[in-house]
């Protein structure tokens, strides 16, 4: 069977990762003003500057469905199948889209999963999967190893603005008030494809020592990890994370991501985020 496999901007794969790996995209796009713009168009440091001399804050679509019918449309010419790899259903419509699509295609079946989380954490999935396809595994075959990655998958991150997140409805506004009057860094992370509060903490820094622990707790159970760092325009202090991290686990697989103009709407500037799970490359 051959097997396509998409996935939407959110999963912040590199151009070069979706040629070598044939992975199809779908974008999403962010409206500021009067402007509508595809997040692939559109590099996160320069939507970070222009979200500064803006009155509010840019809004964040799902792929058009006339977009994806095309899309699916061509890879019924070449694919069996496609394992369609999204967002969070509690961050966004794209997945319910991509699945009411799934039932109108005859000669293509389409496979969409929810991955209940977003960035970095939802590409492992979709370069497993397209690593799988390669190999002719079938689609049963390629959500089973996803079962098998959700249990060793982690994900936490630090905002410097908790407002971006109530705003856009993905954090309780009560959490927001407590954090601005005590000035507390709340460690974040996601439970039941939600963003939720992990634990209060005091400072950015006591946070991302906190983080560092968690990473700990795991390499302490002895399998290989992958670890990803993910920042919203501040590489620099991302760059300097990962050098601490390297000193205390230099046998972890470290690489550096970004938060995208979709999911920095979010987050807001400053984010810093730290995601691993076991390293499929070594088993």
């Amino acid at each position: 069977m051959r097997i396509a496999v998409v996935t939407d901007s959110t999963a912040y794969l590199t151009d070069e990762q979706c040629e070598k790996y044939s992975i199809y995209r779908l974008p999403l796009s962010i409206a500021m003003g009067n402007e509508t713009i595809e997040e692939t168009k559109m590099d996160s440091t320069s939507f970070f500057e222009k979200v500064k001399t803006m009155d509010g804050l840019p809004t964040s679509s799902q792929p058009a469905i006339g977009q994806a019918s095309l899309l699916f449309s061509e890879l019924s010419k070449k694919y069996d199948a496609v394992i369609s790899i999204h967002l969070s259903s509690e961050l966004s419509g794209t997945f319910n889209t991509i699945a009411s699509l799934s039932k109108i295609y005859e000669g293509l079946a389409i496979y969409p999963y929810d991955s209940g989380i977003s960035c970095s954490a939802q590409g492992y999935f979709v370069l497993e999967a397209a690593r799988m396809a390669r190999e002719d595994a079938s689609v049963e075959e390629i959500f089973q190893k996803f079962e098998k990655m959700q249990q060793t998958l982690r994900a936490y991150f630090v905002v410097d603005d908790l407002n971006h997140l109530v705003r856009g409805g993905r954090l309780s506004n009560g959490s927001a008030i407590i954090g601005s009057l005590l000035k507390i860094k709340p460690i974040l992370h996601f439970e039941d494809k939600k963003i939720t509060v992990f634990e209060k903490i005091r400072t950015k820094k006591k946070a991302l020592k906190r983080i560092e622990q968690l990473l700990s707790e795991d390499v302490e159970k002895g399998y290989p990890i992958v670890a990803t760092i993910i920042h919203a325009n501040v590489e620099q202090e991302a760059i300097e994370w990962m050098k601490t991290l390297k000193k205390h686990h230099p046998a972890i697989r470290y690489e550096l991501s970004y938060f995208g103009p979709v999911i920095g709407t979010h987050l807001g500037e400053g984010a810093l985020g730290l995601t691993w799970m076991e390293d499929q490359t070594k088993i």
